[in-house]
């Protein structure tokens, strides 16, 4: 495994990061022990989830999960660096009490202590704000991080799905205050197939400091493979990838990108992979596998080196929206 500095922290991270949303909904608990178990003996020391994990009635079951291995002991808890989320409402029904979801400092008090008992520990040790709450100041946001950091319950703070303009506000007011470290990390949605990201977010998370997290790096499937899968007989694609398969253009395009990997007799998810451990600013990508092989493909995907004729191919079926902001100006 490759390690990196989470942005301009001191924290040593590896350049996959485990996801972990689909332990409990999509995998048992047995099988979600024994992928944070090769995890680790692979190298993973970053591990991502969020307090609303497991969704609908089960909101916070992968928390338990998680808490329920790192309680195995051998080390688990100390290996891993441990990144958890706060903003979604954690009410099974979905109507949320009021103050119990989002970024006031009453709901983070909250939810920072449901997490710890969920993930039976003592501390979080990034603790990510997973959308803007734009009813609640930042000067209060970090006045409520302040304490937890003091209280030794949370070590570091990250965004999540933030703009760019809400990085600079967050870390400007953070700055303000003095005394605040800020947002080291933002979590975003980031492939070769949907790069806005690079626009605003991308630069005021280098600009700041930040670390950045793509998550969804393979698009929901799409960049997986999915058109020979299915001719295959394999998978069928599902969701953001089957919707946007509906469209013929999108669908030429994923075929291209399929056939130029296909030449190069690379595995379409592992390239999508290895080609944002290329691009600056990324940490490493949040894949979340449901079975030991995925995460075996995934691993292979850190030692990957793609040719740069590639590359430019790849930018060439895939390209970027260009700098900000001579991509919407000039």
């Amino acid at each position: 495994m490759k390690y990196t500095q989470l942005g301009r922290t001191g924290l040593k991270v590896s350049r996959l990061v485990l996801g972990t949303m689909n332990f409990g909904p999509q995998t048992d608990e047995a099988d979600s022990h024994a992928i944070m178990d090769a995890a680790l003996d692979a190298g993973i020391n970053f591990f991502d989830t969020a307090n609303v994990y497991g969704w609908g009635e089960n909101k916070g079951r992968t928390e338990e999960i998680i808490g329920n291995w790192f309680a195995k002991g051998g080390e688990r808890r100390d290996k891993v660096v441990l990144a958890t989320k706060v903003y979604g409402n954690m009410a099974a029904d979905g109507e949320a009490w009021p103050n119990h979801d989002k970024l006031s400092a009453l709901n983070i008090r909250r939810a920072v202590d449901a997490s710890l008992k969920r993930l039976k520990t003592d501390r979080i040790d990034l603790y990510q704000f997973h959308h803007v709450d734009r009813s609640t100041p930042f000067e209060e946001i970090w006045q409520a991080i302040d304490v937890l950091v003091q209280q030794g319950k949370i070590l570091y703070a990250g965004s999540s799905n933030f703009p760019g303009y809400k990085i600079a506000q967050a870390n400007e007011t953070a700055a303000r205050r003095g005394g605040t470290i800020g947002l080291v990390s933002e979590q975003c949605l980031y492939n070769l197939a949907e790069r806005r990201a690079e626009m605003e977010v991308i630069p005021a998370a280098q600009e700041y400091g930040l670390g950045v997290i793509p998550w969804s790096p393979l698009h929901g499937g799409l960049l997986g493979g999915v058109i020979k899968k299915q001719a295959e007989g394999g998978r069928r694609a599902s969701g953001r990838a089957a919707d946007a398969l509906a469209d013929t253009a999108v669908r030429a395009q994923v075929q291209a990108y399929e056939d130029l990997l296909d030449k190069h007799g690379l595995e379409p998810g592992e390239a999508a992979l290895a080609w944002l451990l290329t691009r600056p600013g990324v940490t490493g990508p949040i894949v979340g596998p449901r079975t030991a092989q995925q995460l075996d493909s995934a691993l292979r995907a850190v030692d990957l080196t793609l040719p740069t004729d590639l590359l430019t191919n790849l930018n060439e079926v895939f390209p970027g929206p260009g700098p900000s902001p001579e991509a919407f100006a000039w």
